[in-house]
């Protein structure tokens, strides 16, 4: 048995403030005042802080403080309480040391709204001083500085803190909407336009590949840094956006390593580089980073998530379980966790595993779940089952963009049992409405990625063609992805019926780490390639061990 991890004494974590105002409306700012007391304690290079992430899964004043930390890896927890009324706020605070559950110290601060930096820099510092760490020059001028003399700015700033680490995209937009706010209040609130960069990037790179989003994502990046360039979240939104809008991966590195420079418990930049990392094909890097950043941030699924993807990408089937299911322990029994681990089964060709799994889950057709339970069925070959299941859930969801792919996936079904009459009009409309996606400026990856497939189905084989030379050349720097991408050509000349065009893509996807890497299982099981399935060397691919 490996021996416990040794906690250092200088380390903290700040659990979730308590709202006692008697308006409900006023929890964000509870949140918001430990996030930006944790976010000054994180520039201390003395200290260990834990994570917003992992601390927010806590109740505020738990009864198990030992516990708690021991979780954690830190050697004190701070709490706290927040009562907000009007433009008067007391805050409540005390520090205490895991070992033993003693209070370090308490304290109690009535302040008016515009005197809030200043509590936030007083706890901070008090902190620091307490635990012994001794701050330069750089880092006391952190702890003092003030985002914004804009009250209402700040207010809105909180309210996309609030939410900015929420799983939902509903959530996610309202973030973005309320951070775009806090600029519009305060045009030189730097720390606004950070977090607002790194949300139009991440919706660039997520549903909106356009030249506006684009343009949107750059200013507020650009902005952040002129207003200050010695910021660590100006920096981390500079590493983000060169990441997900420009493919920059070196620029990228860049930026995130000064992020850590002027913050050296951002756990986010040491995440954000491991992604990076991955996408530059260095996948063993990627997962001691991701692991690096565990240690900060230790109770975050979304890290161990990641390292998990990072090992079914490899084809390392065993480790994936594994990482899912320290997610799991964090999220038990979460839908999506447990469809993403169904499908590390799945490419594993173990599809009792995978069943296991999926078996009791509530599907729609914005579930993960339920596409893993139809990829399920295909493997099986079970298509009148697979084409029911669609048919009912479009029954009951038919007027959304998840109904649009579900009529998609069930005419592939269809024109795989022959029914091309069925299939074919579908088809049809889905170019129609992925081509005018593309001619509104969307370069998003998934409509060449569909268009391929469908291209494939009707037959129309120079327009497929050129829409996946396009694919290959616009990911050939993203070595994560490329792989992904081969496949997916490799899919549309498998549709054809052309083994001699296919194979070499099969081959190039087959060799790397990909996102959703091809595994020989599903060349095995999978109906697509049925048409080559007799060709020898793809036999030979088929059966080769991941």
């Amino acid at each position: 048995m490996a021996p416990a991890p040794v906690i250092p004494l200088k380390s903290i974590a700040v659990l979730p403030f308590a709202s006692l105002s008697e308006d409900k409306a006023n929890e964000y700012f509870a949140s918001g005042i430990q996030d930006e007391i944790l976010t000054r304690l994180a520039k201390i290079a003395e200290l260990k802080v834990i994570s917003r992430t992992s601390t927010q899964q806590y109740q505020s004043k738990p009864g198990n403080l030992p516990e708690i930390a021991k979780q954690l890896g830190v050697a004190h927890i701070l709490e706290g309480s927040v009562q907000k009324v009007g433009d008067a706020v007391r805050i409540n605070v005390q520090l205490i040391k895991a070992e033993g559950d003693s209070h370090l110290w308490a304290d109690t601060y009535d302040r008016k709204l515009t005197d809030i930096f200043a509590v936030e820099s007083e706890v901070a510092q008090k902190i620091a001083d307490s635990l012994k760490a001794k701050l330069s020059g750089s880092e006391e001028k952190e702890l003092a500085r003030v985002p914004t003399e804009n009250s209402e700015a700040y207010d809105a700033y909180l309210r996309g803190l609030a939410l900015d680490n929420a799983q939902s995209e509903e959530e996610g937009e309202r973030a973005r909407q309320f951070f775009r706010r806090a600029v519009e209040l305060d045009p030189q609130f730097a720390l606004a336009w950070a977090y607002l960069a790194n949300r139009e990037a991440f919706e660039y790179f997520l549903n909106r590949r356009t030249p506006e989003q684009l343009a949107l994502a750059q200013k507020a990046m650009e902005t952040a840094l002129r207003l200050q360039p010695e910021l660590s979240e100006s920096h981390a939104a500079a590493g983000s956006f060169y990441y997900y809008c420009r493919q920059d991966f070196d620029r990228a590195l860049t930026e995130f390593k000064r992020a850590r420079e002027l913050s050296p418990n951002n756990a986010n930049a040491i995440t954000m580089a491991g992604l990076v990392k991955r996408r530059q094909g260095k996948l063993d890097e990627s997962i001691q980073l991701q692991l690096e950043a565990t240690i900060l941030d230790p109770r975050n699924p979304d890290i161990w998530v990641n390292i998990a993807r990072s090992h079914r990408g490899a084809r390392r089937f065993k480790e994936a379980h594994a990482m899912f299911d320290r997610a799991l322990a964090i999220l038990p029994g979460d839908d999506s966790l447990v469809a993403e681990k169904s499908e590390s089964y799945l490419g594993e060709g173990d599809l009792e595993g995978a069943d296991k799994l999926l078996q009791g889950m509530k599907f729609s057709l914005s579930s993960r779940a339920f596409g893993q339970y139809i990829q399920l069925l295909v493997l099986r070959r079970e298509f009148d089952r697979a084409i029911a299941a669609i048919s009912e859930q479009l029954n009951e969801q038919a007027d959304s963009a998840e109904g649009n792919f579900a009529r998609l996936e069930r005419a592939f079904l269809q024109a795989g049992a022959g029914n091309f009459a069925a299939a074919n009009p579908v088809f049809e409309e889905a170019r129609r409405q992925m081509e005018a996606r593309r001619k509104q400026g969307d370069q998003s990856l998934d409509v060449t990625d569909i268009l391929i497939e469908i291209l494939a189905a009707l037959g129309d084989r120079n327009a497929m063609e050129g829409e996946a030379k396009a694919l290959l050349q616009s990911t050939a720097r993203d070595l994560w992805r490329l792989p992904q991408s081969e496949e997916v050509v490799a899919r549309g000349y498998a549709i054809l019926g052309d083994a001699n065009a296919a194979i070499p893509h099969i081959e190039r996807a087959l060799a790397t780490p990909s996102q959703r890497g091809l595994t020989p299982a599903y060349l095995r099981l999978h109906p697509v390639w049925d048409k080559i399935r007799s060709e020898p060397r793809f036999q030979k691919l088929a059966e080769t061990k991941p």
